[in-house]
């Protein structure tokens, strides 16, 4: 692969062997810790952060370690930990009856194809969604902190508030997720008449110190979908639809929510998404017209250099004949007169793929990687594919086979299709946070780009074997079970596999129920106005954010804007106190100096809490595949019933109270 001839500027050790070695060690355990994860409770944990932190600890034990090189180590190994969202479609197949297995070519192919193709689309990106834009990127900032105050220049004031906050999230994880004596959520039901009520919080510090670092715009907006998902749309449903199965209030407004709203919230996504992307449309064009620019104009500096038209241009092709042998190699023995379907699957890959792309980095943008929807992208794309292939039906363009016996094998291509978008949209949405890392310490764009394909080849070959000893091991709930004897009740749930094929099938075999998707879409344009209007008075209500928190958990919605009032009310405080200690002549300094300590100090708590909870669950997510079982260390027998939720809201509001102490105390 070529790059960009540097400037003549000091040799710095940034790319190197021994941090593409420590990225792809670092690689496996993330990669494996999140594919199980994903499989048994369908959520996944951001891998950039602890890949600083252990990063950090490493080169700095082996000597002469730089900051950028260990932002290299971080983007290769946060890039592999990322890629292992395809457990989200990939066991699909399974469910399908198309594989017995997950062949290792295929699969690490899909993944890596569709890997690469996200780096690619977050090369013009960057520009339009980290240069120039004004986006939190809450994990970004973090991690650029983390890095600034383990290296050479770091404070000990700020190193000291982020392995506090590390601690203090890491033995409040560890109590709530290892010995199960906190809940991580409360949760308050109650009824009127027919409709149901919830409230849920979540007991999460990761989540908090990502609200306080999104700001109170995005946090409430998020709230605010929140508050349509849970205070008008689950009541009005739960009042109307039958409960045939008798589920108790809190199960039957759970379920309305899962199998209705969030629909709503992914129609508003689709839309929201659309919108952003046309508003973004002229930075995105700008990005695009400087990275092509060629050799006119003057050269670009290092920092600002991505890599070369002609490197990008190759790796587009080699990603695009990739993604045709794959597709080809697949339908090939099951089908005649496949290259119609193959070309029109390929190219939908590279359109929907960018346009996704800018819609999750958006999204990153706001959230942070780890809160990002892109299960919501995912069922879009769903939808979309199997419209895709209707269409090409209609024209007499698709192969007979894929269309009898039920549709079968038009399901089994619209989630293999979707495997490669998932890996994109995946990357995409991590790729963003960690050039904005590297824009905050100084990196070079085209090396962090090099470093991240590196972590997508390693994260590819990862996964596969890891996905096999997953399913010979537990199985898959839905899925024939891999040997004779085994419980299915020990089956991995796998719910988003199960969701994207039940969608695919049901497009094809026309019983999906359109109604809230289309709810969905008019929420959506209903929002755009809405925000087109308030900005008329310097206002804003991010539609893409109220989307967000319709689709996503009300346990990590309210958090995270709980997380985001926090910030608001503290940094008043901050400025307050600004003014009143400027007002008295005293020492011209003091005012800088508390806002030096202002800046650092809760950033670097928030952070803090990311990291320590982030590392308690890898260590946990190993632990728990090796035992196979997440129970080992439970301590939740011995407790009276209750009792976890009480203690671990106690102990949240602690932490929030000890936070708050600590970025007012002079």
């Amino acid at each position: 692969m070529t790059a960009p001839s540097p400037l003549q500027t000091p040799s710095v050790r940034e790319l190197t062997v021994r941090g593409l070695i420590l990225g792809a060690l670092i690689t496996v355990v993330f990669t494996a810790s999140n594919v199980y994860l994903g499989l048994r409770i369908g959520l996944t944990f951001a891998s950039s952060i602890p890949a600083a932190v252990i990063s950090m600890a490493v080169l700095r034990a082996l000597g002469r370690s730089t900051l950028l090189e260990n932002n290299m180590v971080q983007s290769q190994a946060s890039a592999a930990g990322t890629l292992s969202c395809v457990f989200a479609t990939f066991p699909g197949l399974i469910m399908t009856g198309f594989w017995h297995s997950f062949p290792f070519w295929q699969t690490a192919g899909l993944s890596l194809a569709g890997g690469i193709a996200g780096v690619l689309f977050t090369i013009p990106l960057r520009r339009a969604l980290v240069t120039e834009s004004a986006l939190p990127y809450p994990e970004g900032v973090a991690a650029a902190e983390i890095l600034r105050a383990g290296g050479e220049n770091g404070n000990s004031k700020s190193l000291s508030a982020l392995i506090g906050g590390s601690v203090v999230a890491g033995l409040f994880s560890f109590a709530c997720s290892g010995l199960q004596l906190l809940a991580d959520t409360v949760s308050v039901t109650g009824v009127a008449g027919a409709a149901v009520f919830r409230f849920t919080g979540g007991l999460s510090l990761a989540l908090l110190g990502a609200g306080y670092l999104v700001g109170l715009a995005g946090g409430l907006a998020m709230l605010l979908g929140c508050v349509l998902a849970w205070g008008l749309g689950v009541p009005w449903l739960t009042a109307h639809m039958p409960n045939p199965e008798h589920l108790d209030a809190a199960a039957f407004a759970n379920a309305m929510w899962l199998h209705k709203v969030r629909f709503i919230g992914a129609g508003a996504i689709a839309i929201s998404s659309l919108w952003t992307l046309i508003e973004l449309m002229g930075p995105v064009l700008r990005g695009l017209s400087s990275v092509f620019r060629g050799r006119s104009g003057s050269v670009l500096p290092d920092a600002d250099r991505d890599l070369s038209p002609r490197t990008m241009i190759a790796l587009l092709g080699v990603t695009v004949l990739m993604l045709g042998g794959l597709f080809a190699a697949f339908l090939a023995p099951m089908a005649h007169g496949i290259w119609p379907a193959v070309c029109a699957a390929v190219l939908f890959c590279v359109v929907f793929g960018f346009v996704m792309a800018a819609a999750c980095g958006y999204m990153a943008g706001i959230v942070g990687s780890s809160s990002s929807p892109i299960s919501g992208i995912i069922i879009i794309a769903a939808v979309l594919c199997a419209l895709m292939i209707l269409g090409l039906e209609s024209l007499g363009l698709m192969p007979a086979e894929m269309m009898a016996d039920g549709q079968t094998l038009a399901t089994g291509f619209t989630i293999l299709l979707l495997s490669a978008i998932t890996a994109t949209v995946a990357i995409s949405n991590d790729n963003l946070q960690d050039l904005k890392t590297g824009q905050l310490v100084g990196a070079s764009p085209w090396k962090q780009e090099v470093a991240l394909i590196a972590g997508c080849v390693v994260g590819a070959a990862v996964i596969p074997p890891v996905l096999n000893l997953l399913y010979q091991a537990y199985g898959f709930a839905g899925a024939p079970m891999p040997r004779p004897g085994m419980d299915p009740a020990h089956a991995l749930a796998a719910p988003q596999p199960a969701l994207i094929a039940m969608i695919a099938k049901g497009i094809f075999t026309q019983s999906l129920d359109w109604s809230m998707l289309s709810i969905g879409f008019g929420l959506g344009a209903v929002l755009i106005g809405l925000d087109l209007l308030l900005r008329r008075r310097h206002l804003a209500l991010p539609p893409l954010g109220v989307a967000v928190g319709i689709y996503l958990p009300a346990s990590v919605s309210v958090t995270l804007a709980v997380g985001a009032v926090l910030g608001w009310v503290l940094n008043r405080k901050l400025k307050e106190r600004r003014s009143t200690t400027g007002g008295f002549g005293e020492a011209d300094r003091l005012p800088e100096t508390v806002t030096e300590h202002d800046a650092s100090i809760g950033t670097m708590i928030a952070s803090g809490f990311i990291v320590g909870e982030s590392l308690i669950g890898v260590a946990l997510a190993v632990l728990s595949g090796a035992l196979g079982r997440d129970d080992v260390l439970s301590l939740a027998p011995w407790l009276p019933a209750g009792a976890p939720a009480m203690l671990g809201l106690a102990a949240f509001c602690a932490a929030c109270f000890w936070f708050a102490r600590k970025v007012l105390q002079k």
